[in-house]
């Protein structure tokens, strides 16, 4: 693949849609869960895609915040995209040393996000990353964590948003940039 031909957001958005599988009732009856593996899989792409997404945000954040787990690919490469530090947010009991933690819902359930005491500072401008925005409950969660450490969240990147589950409304004020807006 081209790295040239994935400059166009258009382009980009086709590609990613194009790669994306769809697989029916999973992890539950009635979800219908995008795999993005195949986005993954392809180094330009997934280049391509940090590139857009540190680009939405240019010179607006000092470090990101990756959502476990799918997050942590997407997170990663938009962290060495921008040279900027990586933050994990991950499932409860999965870091060690003092952590701060958020319950949350799901639409299919409900968790909890922690993250490490020491890794972002207050002033610090974060952007959130993560795979698909569905009902905002996870990004909500990483929203109050970064907010605890008096850092702030300067906005949320995404690949695809699903529409009509009101994710993007619950995030408030913040800039919230989908490769794929409208999830289609």
């Amino acid at each position: 693949m081209n790295i040239d031909a994935l400059t166009d957001r258009q382009r980009l958005a086709d590609l990613i849609r194009d790669n994306i599988r769809t697989v029916p009732d999973f992890p539950r009856p009635g979800i219908a869960f995008l795999d993005l593996c195949p986005v993954f899989s392809q180094p330009a792409l997934l280049g391509a895609l940090a590139g857009a997404m540190s680009d939405a945000f240019a010179g607006a954040f000092d470090r990101v915040l990756a959502i476990e787990a799918r997050g942590f690919v997407v997170g990663t490469a938009v962290a060495c995209h921008a040279d900027r530090p990586l933050v994990l947010a991950r499932k409860s009991g999965k870091l060690p040393g003092p952590v701060d933690s958020v319950r949350y819902d799901l639409e299919y359930g409900s968790a909890e996000l922690q993250v490490q005491r020491d890794v972002l500072r207050p002033g610090e401008r974060v952007i959130v990353v993560d795979d698909v925005l569905a009902t905002g409950g996870t990004m909500a969660a990483a929203d109050e964590l970064v907010r605890r450490s008096g850092a702030a969240v300067a906005g949320y990147a995404v690949v695809v948003t699903i529409p009509g589950l009101g994710g993007e409304g619950r995030l408030g004020p913040a800039k919230v940039f989908s490769v794929l807006p409208t999830g289609n």
